[in-house]
């Protein structure tokens, strides 16, 4: 969009408002269609949101001065769960509010703490559920404003209470919101839902137009000062995703479907020998438990879709694979995790490795080292329970089978596969990087007694604890030393950076960020939560800057240094 089409788009919208202004004795200005359309659509995203139940994911770290890297993490809490929004309360009472939404989420288990509840964090999804609309709030025309390729009217909202403190009190929220400008749908909110009773967060929330006319919540970033320790000026900071509104199942039924329609020109007989071997059938046994838990994991939306992200991973595989002479059949295959908390493990030959991991990895060599660990595990003949072969273990709910999936390795396992992983290393492209791989680990070390729920794996082994390393001690061992301070190494990335998530869809894709030059060792932040800020886009249209202010990439990650951490 060039600068004379962006100025003309502007103007129009600015001349909205003053219409509205200079029409107020008219009985319905346009800026007044234009608020009671915001009303209107801000409910119909309550209903639309009640249709679904995409997954629910919140990650936060408290954080402390610090005068060398300006905020550290002390302390975080993650939990994860599905969204089941409940009807709203009839009535508009606070107190029936907070009975309401004590249902707003159906968690999987107790993967979450209970210093920050749920509920709070779902109740950002939706601005005042039940009560925005003209007789609780009144919208205040700011400007005009661009996010991404969306135009979009800015308005400060505040809560018509007659006395100043009524609005403190009485939880409503209390900020700004952004609409865009074709159907007026709020498209960014950021504030505070204001009280006096309790302790509020303010929260800066974002979402996407997942198709025609459809805007529905993606990220939310949230950040406040815990006011019980004022004196040490802590505050916390956190993410929420949202994802899987409508996960792509396995394909059984499309299947089903060529089946019916080929049958007709189908041999009656295989064309494979009448027996196979003992260990072929092995094998075949293994891989049928291997597909059985992926499906399962798909079906849930915890396993993104195949994409260019898998592609990438085997690609790094197959060159610790050709680079080792070694040709392994059924050939490995790699899967995302989607979810946050670091870790990566092996489901039978298929190596699985977290969003959250993939974003903080500051390089190839890294994570051809998480990768090399894996594969260590596959040569080494560590196999999957094939209990999962038969299907009945895999036909239960999602919170069952989080508990009963757990792909862990015992501690000589974790050794057996180290050493296959190191001399995998020693005979690669990546040998001569190791260095920063091994960094990677020591800033995991440091940082790990600070966040065990980061560290804390759903399915696979503890990567570290406390100030323990369980993960390549070799590659530990030959590292430099650890300098959080020097601009020029880098450890780790912050949470947020290298993987951009397709919340309708779940499918994922690497991102690559622009480049910027750290300006100081604050801007490091390695494992930190960070502010989320997507490039908003219309439904269908091809965005060359996608959310995270980068394009897209189906590369190799890129060399460890100062201006990738951004």
């Amino acid at each position: 969009m060039n600068h004379r089409t962006r100025t003309a788009g502007v103007a129009a919208l600015l001349c909205i408002a003053a219409a509205g202004a200079a029409s107020a004795n008219e009985p319905a200005s346009r800026l007044d269609q234009v608020i009671d359309a915001i009303f209107a659509n801000e409910a119909r995203v309550d209903e639309q949101l009640r249709q679904y139940e995409p997954l629910f994911e919140t990650y936060i770290q408290t954080v402390e001065p610090d005068t060398a890297l300006g905020t550290v993490p002390v302390k975080d809490y993650y939990f994860l769960g599905r969204l089941t929004l409940p009807e709203p309360a009839a009535a508009p009472d606070g107190k029936r509010r907070a009975r309401n939404k004590q249902k707003a989420l159906d968690l999987f288990a107790d993967f979450h703490s209970q210093t920050f509840k749920p509920e709070s964090f779902a109740r950002m999804l939706v601005l005042d559920r039940g009560s925005f609309d003209r007789e609780h709030y009144r919208l205040e025309f700011l400007r005009a404003e661009f996010l991404g390729e969306i135009r979009t009217l800015v308005f400060d909202v505040v809560p018509r209470e007659t006395k100043p403190l009524d609005k403190m009190r009485s939880g409503r929220f209390v900020g700004r919101i952004w609409v865009e400008d074709r159907d007026w749908n709020v498209v960014r909110y950021n504030g505070v839902y204001a009280s006096t009773g309790s302790a509020a967060s303010h929260f800066d929330s974002w979402r996407l137009n997942m198709a025609p006319g459809l805007w529905l919540p993606a990220y939310v970033y949230t950040e406040e000062a815990d006011t019980s320790i004022k004196q040490l000026a802590r505050k916390h900071k956190g993410q929420v995703r949202i994802w899987g509104y409508d996960v792509e199942r396995p394909d059984a039924e499309d299947e089903f479907t060529k089946v019916l329609i080929d049958a007709p020109e189908t041999s009656d007989q295989s064309t494979l020998p009448g027996q196979i071997s003992p260990i072929e059938s092995a094998r075949a046994w293994e891989s049928e438990a291997e597909d059985n838990v992926i499906r399962r994991l798909e079906r849930a939306g915890l396993l993104a879709p195949r994409g260019e992200v898998d592609e990438v991973l085997e690609t790094v595989v197959t060159n610790l694979e050709v680079t080792n002479d070694l040709n392994i059949e059924p050939p490995v295959r790699c899967r995302v995790l989607m979810t946050s908390p670091l870790e990566s493990f092996t489901i039978g030959r298929t190596i699985v490795v977290s969003r959250g991991l993939l974003d903080v990895l500051p390089d190839e060599a890294s994570l051809a080292m998480v990768l090399a660990h894996e594969l260590g595990h596959v040569l080494s003949g560590h196999k999957l329970d094939t209990r999962f072969a038969f299907s009945d273990r895999v036909l239960v709910g999602d919170r069952e089978a989080m508990e009963q999936f757990a792909f862990g390795r015992d501690p000589l396992e974790e050794r057996e596969a180290d050493e296959r992983a190191v001399a995998l290393l020693e005979s690669s492209p990546y040998q001569a990087k190791l260095g920063n791989a091994g960094l990677f680990l020591k800033a995991l070390g440091t940082w790990a007694e600070r966040l065990p729920s980061l560290i804390e794996p759903h399915f696979g082994n503890l990567m570290a604890e406390g100030g323990s390393l369980y993960r390549m001690p070799q590659v530990l061992a030959a590292a430099p030393e650890l300098d959080p301070g020097a601009l020029d190494q880098i450890a780790a990335l912050p949470l947020g950076g290298r993987v951009k998530v397709d919340p309708w869809s779940a499918r994922i894709e690497l991102m690559k960020n622009n480049r910027v030059a750290l300006l100081s060792p604050r801007e490091k932040m390695p494992f930190q939560v960070t502010p989320l800020m997507p490039y908003l886009s219309r439904y269908g249209t091809a965005s060359t800057n996608p959310a995270g202010n980068g394009e897209t990439v189906a590369s190799e990650l890129p060399a460890a240094d100062a201006s990738d951490n951004q």
